[in-house]
C-alpha cells in the first residue's frame, strides 16, 4: 500500500512539474467593502495597498504592535470600495478579530466570507492556458470569465491559477478541470511543490512568533515606503539596523523528518522543522526558521539521528 501511494504521489508531483493538477485549498477569507475599505487595510497590513487598481492585488502580513505576524494575506483589490482577503484558516480568528475591531468609527465593513466562497488551486505550467486564463499575470494579477456558466475569478500565483468561485458552483468547477484533462492531487503533493520553491506558510513555518524578515518575506510583503501601520516601528528598526536571530532556511535531509521535530547546531535547539517533504526530484527536504547560527551550509541534527545540510532557498 505504502508503494502504491509513493508511486501514485509522484505521479500528481510529475502532473504539477511538467502539465497541470488541482486540489481544492482550505483558506479563510474576508470582503472588505466601504468607502474607507482601501484606506483602512493601508493602515493595518504591511503592504502598500493605494497603488492598486481593480483586477490587481499583493500579498501582506497582519502584525500585532510587536512586530510580529497575526497571519499572512492575498490582498485583491475587486474595486475600490471591495477588496478580498484570503488567509490560512489557523489565522482567521486573530484576523477577523483584529480588522473588525479597529473598523469601529469607520465607513468600512469586515464580513468573515470564509463559508461563501470556494478556492481550487491549479498548478502547473499548462494551468492558464487549461483554465482559459492564458497570459494572466503578474502574482495576484485577477479577471473574471465565464466557464460553462459558472463564474470564475482567476488569480495568477507563483505557480500557476487559483480559481476563486461561490461556494456552490465548487463541484461544477472540479468537474470543468476534470473535463479539461487536469488531474485532482493531494495537498501532500502541492507542499512538495511550495517546499521546493521556498515559499512559508502560516501555521508551518511562521506562527504568532515571528516577524516577517524572519520568514524572509520583507521583498514581497513589506513595504518601507508607505505610511503607518501596526507594528511598523519594530519591522523598520529591524530592517534598517538590526541583524534578525532567525532565518528561514531549507534543509537537505539525510533522511525523511517530520513537521515540528527539533534541529540542534552541537548541542544547541536552533529551530524546528515548519514542513518536511519527500521530493522526487531532491530527495527529503525541509523548511525552518533557524537561529543565524545554522548558516547555509552548515551541517546541523534533525530529531534522534537525522542530519541535514542547510541551504539557501529556493532549493
Amino acid at each position: 500500500m505504502e508503494a502504491a501511494a509513493t508511486v501514485e504521489l509522484d505521479g500528481q508531483y510529475r502532473a504539477l512539474r511538467e502539465d497541470a493538477g488541482f486540489f481544492v485549498r482550505d483558506r479563510g477569507a474576508a470582503h472588505v467593502r466601504g468607502a474607507d475599505a482601501i484606506e483602512y487595510l493601508q493602515g493595518q497590513l504591511t503592504n502598500d495597498l493605494e497603488p492598486l487598481a481593480a483586477g490587481e492585488g499583493c500579498y501582506a502580513a497582519l502584525l500585532d504592535r510587536k512586530g510580529h505576524m497575526q497571519g499572512d494575506l492575498r490582498v485583491l483589490v475587486l474595486h475600490s470600495n471591495d477588496v478580498f482577503l484570503d488567509f490560512e484558516p489557523v489565522a482567521a480568528a486573530a484576523v477577523l478579530k483584529h480588522l473588525g475591531m479597529y473598523s469601529v468609527g469607520r465607513e468600512v465593513e469586515v464580513a468573515d466570507a470564509t463559508d461563501e466562497w470556494a478556492i481550487v488551486s491549479v498548478i502547473g505550467p499548462r494551468a492558464p492556458q487549461a483554465t482559459g486564463f492564458e497570459g494572466i499575470g503578474p502574482e495576484h494579477a485577477q479577471r473574471f470569465r465565464s466557464w460553462e456558466g459558472v463564474d470564475v475569478l482567476g488569480v495568477a500565483t507563483d505557480s500557476g491559477v487559483d480559481l476563486i468561485v461561490r461556494a456552490s458552483d465548487r463541484e461544477s468547477v472540479v468537474r470543468l478541470l476534470e473535463a479539461a484533462g487536469l488531474p485532482e492531487v493531494s495537498e501532500e503533493a502541492a507542499e512538495i511543490v511550495r517546499v521546493e520553491s521556498g515559499r512559508p506558510r502560516f501555521g508551518r513555518e511562521m506562527s504568532a512568533e515571528t516577524m516577517p524578515q524572519e520568514a524572509g518575506i520583507n521583498e514581497r510583503a513589506v513595504s518601507f515606503s508607505k505610511g503607518c501601520y501596526i507594528g511598523q516601528e519594530t519591522v523598520a528598526r529591524l530592517h534598517y539596523r538590526g541583524k534578525p536571530n532567525r532565518h528561514l532556511r531549507g534543509l537537505r535531509l539525510d533522511a525523511p523528518a517530520a513537521d515540528g521535530e527539533p534541529v540542534f547546531a552541537g548541542e544547541k535547539e536552533v529551530g524546528q522543522v515548519g514542513t518536511a517533504a519527500l521530493s522526487p526530484a531532491l530527495g527529503p527536504i525541509a523548511l525552518a526558521i533557524l537561529r543565524r547560527e545554522a548558516e547555509p551550509g552548515a551541517r546541523v541534527r534533525v530529531g534522534e539521528g537525522n542530519s541535514a545540510e542547510v541551504a539557501e532557498l529556493p532549493f
